[in-house]
């Protein structure tokens, strides 16, 4: 869990090969564009939301 993965490219890891697929984001590519990106997953395993690292917690908790 605490080992470095890719998060973008040929070696990503499924998770963010899921994450990125169901929230591609709003630029021209999908990619991890820098650290602190969020992703917000339900209880069912939906991927629901994405967003930028300068967004802050309060930020997405007011959005909820």
């Amino acid at each position: 869990m605490f080992a470095k993965i890719d998060v973008n490219g040929a070696d990503e890891a499924p998770l963010y090969t899921l994450l990125k697929a169901a929230q591609p984001g709003k630029g021209d590519s999908p990619d991890i564009t820098w650290n602190f990106e969020k992703f917000l997953v339900d209880g069912d395993g939906t991927v629901t939301h994405r967003w930028a690292p300068p967004v802050t917690p309060e930020d997405i908790s007011s959005q909820l």
